[in-house]
């Protein structure tokens, strides 16, 4: 929440180190919540399977994590506004790890999907920590904190799956047999699940006890209680970036006419519907990306690990380290619109790589023509999604005031989770029903709407950093 006007000033050179050590602790909470994310996904497919229940149960108990994730990133938002950050961040984290455990020994399917709603309606913290490092970070610099932020996706992303594969493999679980007492179940499913629990209840002690709220690392700590209030120039200093009037409306209180009032402003309405579409177009290629190599270029589960992997370090690389130099040299808006460009480019070109690469036919080290151009090609999709990811969320940020951050955020990570909840299964059906490049194109084709959204906007109200 934001310094009140009135806060003690603190020196200069204090500032920047508080605003340094809390973007750290917030980043690295954000760290362990998503590698526990990322531990189970591994495990998920199997542990559907084990119910005997048929394969559409597995892209349904996917949506329904994004589902509840769209419902609840709005609301917490909203409390974040509210009654602060680190509390809703805490209380979600360690929801997070109540239903991570019940997820590892659920004995029947309908707890599975419990368990996975419970663990998305917490997942909508995310949200919570965006607007906690907007409230911290100062407008020309939130791209690039932003997208330090994205990074840490990509790290929980890249480590996550490798270490549910590691606690599920048969001699981990031997090891967890002889050393854990006999009222553990130790299975192949709750090995990983348990992981995830202790990492979000991690995340939820190191908030606890590390993460400042926003407003304090404005204050001046040897300042006496109820001793004279600052002058203008003081209390201007102690603010935190863009604070707000002391006589902002109250929130919208309800899911629904957050989003009514959200698509009514006329800054907020483009990006709402961007994200949306957005994460349609995203998860539906991600969705369709494992079956294509399978099909495509034979490759099985290591090889399809090793591109994963490959992707994530590619997002690292973009939004820890490129994605700062480039919202500095060109600004948020020409950003979010470049990236949009090479993320549709990237997912148009992506199904063709393998004619693309017989018509180069160039092999390098062994590797066949198709599989160097889809090593060449395929970095667009990371590029174009962590120039684009980052971007967005700035404009988030300068489209909405101090107050409003926390909903804000909600609101256009709800359309990202509705878009998330949505796109899977369609495109999964486009894969199963129709040709293999379809997803891919009609991926393409609904990013060229946003890419026209997000171009007008930068059109009619540019944002300060241009």
């Amino acid at each position: 929440m934001s310094a009140p006007a009135a806060a003690a000033s603190t020196p200069d050179a204090e500032v920047p180190k508080r605003r340094r050590r809390a973007f750290a602790v917030v980043v690295f909470v954000v760290v362990l919540d998503l590698l526990g994310f990322g531990i189970v996904i591994p495990i998920l497919p199997f542990y559907v399977r084990s119910f005997v229940a048929n394969d559409l149960f597995i892209g349904l108990l996917a949506a329904s994590y994004s589902l509840a994730q769209f419902a609840s990133a709005p609301y917490l938002g909203r409390l974040s506004d509210q009654y602060g950050r680190r509390p809703v961040i805490v209380i979600s984290l360690i929801g997070g790890s109540v239903a991570w455990t019940v997820f590892g020994v659920a004995g029947a399917l309908w707890l599975v999907f419990l368990a996975r709603i419970v663990a998305g309606a917490a997942g909508g913290n995310i949200a919570t920590a965006q607007a906690y490092v907007a409230d911290i970070t100062p407008p020309a610099d939130r791209a690039g904190a932003l997208g330090v932020l994205g990074a840490a996706f990509s790290v929980g992303f890249i480590i996550g799956p490798a270490l549910g594969g590691v606690l599920a493999s048969p001699e981990v679980l031997a090891i967890a047999r002889d050393v854990l007492p006999a009222v553990v179940p130790v299975t192949r499913f709750s090995m990983p699940s348990f992981a995830a629990a202790v990492l979000s209840l991690a995340g939820a002690a190191v908030a606890w006890r590390y993460l400042p709220d926003p407003a304090s690392i404005y204050e001046d700590p040897d300042a006496p209680e109820g001793g004279d209030e600052p002058d203008a120039e003081d209390a201007s200093e102690a603010s935190p970036p863009d604070a707000p009037a002391p006589t902002t409306p109250a929130a919208p209180s309800t899911l629904v006419s957050q989003f009514r009032e959200a698509l009514a402003d006329d800054a907020l309405r483009g990006l709402v519907v961007a994200f949306f579409l957005v994460n349609v177009a995203f998860a539906g290629v991600t969705v369709a990306f494992v079956p294509w190599l399978a099909d495509v270029f034979g490759f099985a589960e290591p090889q399809a690990a090793a591109f994963l992997t490959y992707i994530g370090v590619l997002g690292v690389v973009v939004q820890g380290g490129l994605v700062p130099r480039v919202s500095r040299r060109i600004g948020d808006a020409k950003m979010a619109v470049v990236g949009l460009g090479i993320l549709t480019v990237g997912a148009a070109i992506l199904p063709f790589t393998p004619d693309v690469g017989r018509l180069a036919g160039v092999a390098v080290g062994g590797f066949a023509p198709a599989v160097v151009a889809l090593v060449v090609l395929l970095p667009l999709i990371p590029l174009g999604n962590g120039l684009l990811s980052a971007a967005l969320g700035a404009l988030v940020s300068t489209s909405a005031s101090a107050d409003r951050q926390g909903s804000a955020f909600g609101v256009t990570q709800g359309a990202g989770s509705l878009g998330r909840t949505v796109g899977p299964p369609v495109m999964a059906g486009l894969y199963e029903f129709g040709a293999r490049w379809s997803p891919f194109v009609a991926g393409a084709i609904l990013l060229v709407p946003a890419l026209v959204v997000v171009a007008r906007r930068r059109v009619t109200a540019p944002d300060a950093s241009s």
